[in-house]
């Protein structure tokens, strides 16, 4: 007899093309099946052995929401590192630990949603510690770095899949779900699409996820980018997952559509191929795809589409290979070589903002006073995993110096609780263990609840001593003896029960509010004031206690009494990154918090030999000029103590750079809603004032010194090249900078460009030659006259330096290109959102799948000028398409008002346009001027004649 071989169906044939696999395992799935596979969490699929599957895996720094794990620096702290060597390997090491905690944890995703390639643009956006950089180049060049480790170097198989986030502008948590960035043509392909497009195009990106916000008007999970820009950027199926509940938020927030049907269907069709919404549960997703099957707005073809680009994903994992899935024995975590990543990663973020007189580094035997309220803190933000190993600075710094020779006083003002009964509120002893809450893992930490099995806050003749603490703008925590914080819980309790503050709601921090002659105590989670019962502390709606608060000591206090017999005092301040600025929440200033001020300037105060270390997600305007040392990292992981001790020590020296401008005062800032980077003047590249340090900026404990620029134009690049010489007496890293700038433009460009860096560590007396290829298209700027990408003909500078503003080199270049020409109005006439520059207007939605407008941005007026346009011989007709109710004023060259096109449709859909007519005389090349009177849109003007 012949044995038979078992039949393979041709999905599960690894000899074939993975598209071949595919198309065999779409014709195989019922339309059941197949609607599925678009929500997040895709169910098993018994009958074909296919495994049950879900998008997203939090790993932004390490691999988060899924208990203990390797924490590495912020990615603010990476892009600090200008290091893509050192970020690639990064992502490798999560990529592996992600692996790792899946073999035993089967809720470990392999789809991971990282990294955040949103640019810095406004440092008040609540979540800059996600991002990189305010530049997209360095943004993109640390993104790839991240994504490559991530995604692993096997030809065929991915060991995690990448998801780019969050497409697209999206710098604001203010109204997040519903406020429209304004971007122009010219600032969405050279700024926010940059950052994008150059990560993607590198190869080891899975997919992106869209944004909360709206673009010009549109969600961004309707985004007709995703299909004209995304999409066209790479041949490989990228896999779009929405943001978690913004499928519903594009109906019961943002009112874009009147059903869900109809909400899913636009998205899915725009480009939306797995959706993130009401947790783990389905079953409403399903229904809304039915529905908009059964309504004709779907056919089973785009469910095709999408289902595909999962499978592809899912391919690349290795799910259907797994015996020849080269990383599926993947076991490295919590290893030797992590944890010594994670110091070099911690050491390569810090940066030396300042160091008058050569403080730094600390000899051997220097007394040190270290202050400060993060002084003995290891701080953990929303996209950290647990830690496994902490670091504080004075950890770090006992270790290092020796503990006899350290001396600590967090600054903390020390208080006691009294009721209008004259009793204190009162910590009860617990007997408990010490758990951590979220160790266990959570695929949602949102959902955690606060510890009931700790008992309740009482009164009692005495009371207990509580650390309290001002993160800003009145905003207070409030902590026991033992460390733990106050918080509630469900059931209203107030207990001392949290290791640290934390969740989507935080429950750990309450404002003081003036009331007669004493305080209304009120916790901020919930709303509720503090109230005194009976049975307990708790918050409720009524009867508020009113408490006086005793102050035991304040904190400038034990400040000043450890720091005069110092030699040198450390003041270590910063943020907690769930309190005043982190996710659903934007900053109000770059401002110290004054509790930390009032420490700063007590150690000052008491001895001038004052080092402050900034530990934060994001700048600081600091008054530095007391200051003779100054430093910044961000929360950088579980090995930041150590880190920060061994430069302060000089075993090594510091060489991170300031990814983002550190702007002096609150009045350099634009509006946090204005995304006009270059009418606004924003980030290094257009902005026009002193920064208190510039993009680029970090000193060291060696020197430097720049020679031999050299330049060489080849087919399609820029050869560049100089040397860098260590000048100093201790080996260290310096991270060259290449900087362009076009001399004479014919538009606004940037005043400087970042082209490329190099990090390179040199012994004393090392010399070394950097070589930079410089692509011709870098000098390319969107040319709104034409639609399209232009470089102008002329001089381009090129700057080598050790930041943006610490030029030490500088030669010119002249390159070809396309000279400027006037626009052809009279062949294309002028799309409204093509403008040179613009004044109180905002872009808006022209219909709601494709096409920009312009309409005044508050509804009253605005102006809008377009440069250069050819009339010809010349015009005796202008045309307006608009809707709405208002006017459209023309003038030429800023002259008289030479046509008015008036509107009257108050009652009209934002989308149905009409045409109006009106005499004009042009001819010539004339600068055109609008002014939009009332909220009327207007999308384009024609001329004729």
């Amino acid at each position: 007899m012949t044995a038979h071989t078992p039949y393979t169906p041709p999905f599960r044939d690894r000899r074939l093309p993975f598209a071949k696999r595919i198309d065999d395992l779409l014709s195989r799935l019922t339309l059941d099946e197949k609607i599925g596979f678009l929500h997040q969490f895709t169910p098993e699929i018994e009958r074909l052995g296919i495994a049950a599957f879900r998008t997203g895996q939090e790993a932004l720094h390490g691999v988060a929401w899924m208990g203990p794990a390797t924490v590495f620096p912020q990615a603010v702290g990476l892009g600090a590192t200008w290091n893509t060597d050192l970020v690639r390997r990064v992502g490798e090491a999560v990529s592996k630990e992600t692996r790792a905690m899946r073999a035993r944890d089967e809720r470990v995703g392999l789809n991971v949603w990282a990294p955040t390639v949103n640019l810095l643009r406004h440092p008040l956006w609540g979540r800059n510690e996600e991002g990189y950089s305010e530049d997209p180049k360095l943004t993109s060049a640390i993104a790839t770095a991240y994504t490559r480790g991530l995604r692993g170097d096997h030809p065929t198989y991915w060991r995690t899949a990448p998801v780019l986030k969050h497409w697209l502008a999206h710098n604001n948590e203010t109204g997040r779900d519903v406020t429209s960035s304004s971007v122009r043509p010219r600032v969405l392909h050279e700024y926010d699409l940059r950052a994008f497009r150059e990560t993607v195009e590198a190869g080891a990106t899975a997919g992106v996820m869209p944004a909360y916000n709206l673009v010009n008007g549109r969600p961004n999970h309707v985004s007709p980018y995703l299909r004209d820009q995304l999409r066209t950027w790479t041949d490989d199926d990228l896999l779009v997952c929405s943001d978690a509940g913004a499928p519903s938020n594009l109906v019961d927030s943002e009112h874009y559509f009147d059903t869900h049907e109809e909400a899913t269907a636009a998205a899915l069709l725009a480009g939306v191929d797995s959706f993130t919404d009401h947790g783990t549960d389905s079953s409403k997703i399903t229904a809304r795809v039915r529905g908009a099957l059964d309504r004709g707005l779907l056919t089973e073809a785009d469910l095709d589409t999408a289902v595909r680009r999962q499978l592809s994903v899912r391919f690349r994992l290795g799910e259907f290979d797994p015996e020849y899935d080269p990383y599926a024995l993947t076991r490295d975590f919590d290893t030797p070589a992590h944890r010594a990543l994670a110091l070099e990663a911690a050491e390569q973020s810090v940066v030396l903002l300042k160091n008058s007189g050569g403080l730094l580094p600390l000899a051997p035997d220097t007394r040190l006073a270290v202050v400060g309220l993060l002084a003995d803190e290891c701080k953990r933000d929303w996209y950290s995993g647990t830690l496994i190993h902490r670091s504080t600075p004075l950890e770090g710094l006992y270790e290092r110096f020796g503990a006899e020779r350290v001396e600590f006083a967090e600054g903390v003002d020390r208080v006691l609780l009294k009721t209008r009964a004259g009793a204190f509120l009162h910590v009860p002893e617990a007997d408990s263990s010490d758990e951590v809450r979220g160790a266990e893992g959570a695929l949602d930490p949102a959902l955690l609840a606060g510890r009931t099995d700790l008992p309740a806050l009482t009164v009692d003749a005495t009371g207990t001593e509580l650390a309290l603490v001002d993160w800003g703008e009145g905003v207070l925590t409030l902590r026991a003896p033992d460390g733990r914080y106050l918080s509630v819980a469900e059931d209203g309790r107030v207990r001392a029960s949290a290791d640290q503050p934390g969740g989507w709601v935080v429950q750990e921090t309450f404002r003081l509010e003036p009331h007669e002659n004493g305080f209304l105590l009120r916790h901020i989670g919930t709303g509720r004031h503090v109230s005194v019962a009976a049975d307990g502390v708790r918050v409720a709606e009524a009867n508020p206690e009113i408490f006086e608060l005793v102050v035991v000591e304040r904190g400038e206090d034990a400040v000043t009494r450890i720091t005069s017999q110092a030699d040198v005092v450390l003041v270590v301040a910063g943020n907690d990154p769930h309190i005043n600025g982190r996710e659903t929440e934007d900053r109000t200033t770059l401002a110290l918090p004054a509790h930390q001020e009032r420490l700063l300037r007590a150690a000052r105060a008491a001895n001038p030999n004052t080092v402050l270390a900034l530990i934060s997600a994001y700048p600081y305007a600091v008054d530095h000029a007391a200051l003779p040392a100054l430093l910044w990292t961000s929360h950088a992981g579980q090995a930041a103590g150590t880190a920060l001790a061994r430069v302060l020590a000089g075993d090594v020296s510091p060489a991170g750079r300031l990814p983002q401008t550190w702007y002096a005062d609150d009045a350099d800032l634009p509006d946090l809603l204005d995304y006009d980077v270059i009418g606004a003047r924003q980030t290094y590249l257009y902005f026009e004032g002193t920064p208190l340090f510039p993009f680029g900026h970090g000193l060291s404990y060696a020197t430097f010194s720049y020679a031999d620029l050299r330049t060489r134009t080849t087919d399609g690049s820029l050869q560049v090249s100089f040397t860098v010489t260590n000048t100093g007496d201790v080996t260290a890293a310096e991270v060259a900078q290449l900087y362009t700038r076009a001399v004479d433009p014919t538009v606004p460009r940037p005043r400087r460009e970042l082209a490329a860096h190099e990090r390179v560590r040199l012994e004393p007396g090392e010399r070394r030659e950097l070589s930079f290829e410089v692509p011709l298209r870098s000098f390319d700027f969107w040319d709104v006259a034409r639609g399209g990408w232009r470089r102008e003909p002329g001089p381009y500078e090129l700057l080598a330096g050790a930041s943006s503003e610490d030029v030490r080199l500088r030669t010119t270049v002249l390159l070809d290109g396309e000279a400027s020409a006037p626009r052809p109005v009279l062949l294309r006439g002028l799309d409204a959102a093509d403008f040179d520059e613009q004044s109180g207007i905002a872009i808006v939605d022209r219909t709601k799948t494709s096409g920009d407008a312009v309409t005044a941005a508050q509804g009253t007026s605005g102006e809008l000028v377009y440069r250069d346009c050819d009339f010809a011989d010349g015009v005796t007709e202008v045309t307006a398409s608009v809707c709405g109710d208002g006017a459209v004023e023309i003038s030429l060259d800023g002259g008289a008002v030479l046509a008015v096109l008036t509107s009257n449709a108050p009652d009209a859909s934002p989308y149905a346009y009409s045409t109006l007519r009106a005499g004009i005389i042009a001819e010539g090349v004339r600068d055109v001027h609008l002014r939009l009177r009332g909220p009327l849109r207007l999308a384009h003007v024609g001329f004729s004649g």
